[in-house]
This record gives structure tokens, sequence and C-alpha cells, in this order.
């Protein structure tokens, strides 16, 4: 599905990412982790086509990602970012119907009426009631899931997700990757997720990539990549890992300094 070969990136002669290389599967959702600034985010830039790498591949079902055209490529994937939606005056449906857009022509017309999706995709996130609210109006956990509904009904083959919970209190957090997971699950959907919770990664990936300074450090299943003697070095803390009392997935405490630990 998504093959990455020796990808690397610069701005200025200062490298991004350097030899970058791993593969995912149909229907794999794959988590990307790091500290700030280790080019998680390039990356996705790189697979969305938006940048173009500055040395090796990037393939989307066997094609470099460059040779799509744009209309092409968002009928392939679609991204959800961290900022949900940004002030736009639009409603709520509105919003969501303009995930439509990339089957459309160019007087904003598809040959085959897909409002019974459009309201399908409303209802199961719940956005129904909302649907003649402006996106000012919504709460964050709102505006992201009128979001998510966007790119539900643009049927992507591949969803890139670009820390989607980050301004979600943990309520919202676990709603919204429940939603995902059971569309991946239903559509047989990829998903390659850029998270910032490493707890949150370990419980909804099949597998995890972790990178640092712009390289792969290890890519693996939650349980072979979320240990301390990965994640301690990379992120620069004192870890503990322990299994998920009912799920049995890795999940990290953080240890404070010996300072702390040993204060009355």
């Amino acid at each position: 599905m998504i093959h990455v070969s020796s990808c690397c990136k610069s701005y200025g002669g200062y490298a991004v990412l350097d030899n970058v290389s791993f593969d995912v599967r149909r229907g794999e959702m794959f988590g990307v982790i790091g500290p700030n600034g280790s080019g998680k985010s390039t990356l996705l830039r790189l697979l969305s086509g938006l940048e173009p790498a500055s040395g090796g591949t990037v393939a989307v079902d066997g094609r470099p990602v460059a040779s799509y055209k744009r209309k092409e490529l968002a009928r392939w994937l679609a991204v959800l970012q961290q900022d949900a939606l940004p002030p736009t005056g639009f409603s709520v449906r509105e919003i969501v119907e303009m995930g439509r857009f990339p089957y459309q022509n160019w007087l904003g017309e598809e040959p085959e009426d897909k409002s019974e999706l459009i309201e399908s995709v409303m209802a199961r996130l719940g956005l129904t009631p909302l649907a003649g609210h402006s996106v000012e109006s919504l709460s964050g956990g709102e505006r992201q899931r009128t979001a998510l509904a966007k790119v539900m009904v643009q049927q992507p083959k591949l969803l890139l997700l670009d820390e989607p919970t980050t301004y979600l209190d943990i309520g919202y957090q676990i709603q919204l990757m429940d939603s995902i997971r059971s569309w991946q699950k239903e559509a047989d959907l990829t998903v390659i997720a850029v998270l910032h919770d490493l707890n949150l990664a370990a419980q909804y990936c099949n597998r995890i990539m972790i990178i640092h300074g712009g390289r792969v450090v290890r890519i693996g299943k939650p349980e072979d990549v979320i240990v301390p003697e990965t994640i301690d070095p990379v992120y620069g803390a004192r870890t503990t890992v322990l299994p998920h009392p009912v799920t049995g997935t890795p999940q990290v405490l953080l240890n404070p300094s010996e300072r702390f630990s040993t204060e009355k």
C-alpha cells in the first residue's frame, strides 16, 4: 500500500529526514512517534504529496506520490490534522459536504447523489443536531468530529492523522480514536497516525515507528517499541512501562527525577 525507501528531506541544507524507509500494509494502523522536531509532520507532508522528497521514493499503491494529479490523489488519501477546523463561517453540514470535492466537476456536481452518505456519516458521529451550526460555535471535540466526518465522506483508502488528539481532553481523545478504528475495520482503511501520546499509539496501532533526529530508531509491534531502553534515550526521560490492565498493551509512566522522588 505505502512504500517509503531511503527518503530524505532537507531545508536550506539542514536534513529533517535522513534515509527513512518503511512499508505500510493495507488495512493497517501504523503509528509514527518521536519527540518534537523529529520529522514526523514533515514525513506526512511527503506522504500526502504536499512536498517532494529531496531524495529516495514515496509510493502509494505502487506509484510515486508525485505522479498523481491532486484530485486523483484526494480520492486515495485524506488528512486529519491537529488544529481541527479554522474559523470559516460555514455550517457543519457545508464543511462535511466539502469532503466530496475530489469527485465533483467544475460545477460542483457528481454523477450520483451522495446526500445519503453525508447524512449517515453525520448521524454516526452525532453531528445531525449540529448540522446548521457554524464551525465557530462548536467545542473542540465537535470541531474535530466535523473534520473527521469531512474525511469520511471523502471515502479515502488511506487516512493520514497528524496529531489529531492534541487539543482534546481525554474523553474526546478516546471517542475520536474509537471512531477512526471502527471506520478502519469496516472499510479496510489504511491509517498512518502521527501521535504525540505514546499510550494512545500503543492502544490503537498495529505497528509503531519511532523516529528521532530524522532517522528511524525502531519499527515493530507496540510491545517491541514502547520499552524504556528505546523510549528513554529518545525522549530524554526516565520511564516505567507496564501492561494495560484491560488490553495488555504497553503503557508509559513517567518517573520524576531523583531529586523530586526523594522529597518528603
